[in-house]
């Protein structure tokens, strides 16, 4: 993942947090626009939370916010 990609995780979890509480799930698509305009960058993100983390289609965004500050 580019540091901008991490940066914007990070950015998008911070509101949504601030917005809805600390129990708001996230899919990997809320780090995105509508438009698939970088579809590189899609599938690292993708690969990034299905294959390396294993994760679910909605997770915490505290979790998330955690794992990418810790660069995991």
């Amino acid at each position: 993942m580019t540091e901008a990609i991490r940066q914007n995780i990070i950015k998008v979890c911070t509101e949504k947090i601030k917005k809805k509480g600390e129990n708001v799930g996230l899919s990997f698509y809320a780090f995105f626009t509508n438009k698939n305009d970088n579809p590189k960058l899609l599938m690292d993100v993708a690969k990034w939370w299905i294959k390396k983390h294993e994760l679910d289609h909605f997770e915490k965004a505290v979790k998330i916010r955690k794992l990418v500050q810790n660069k995991l």
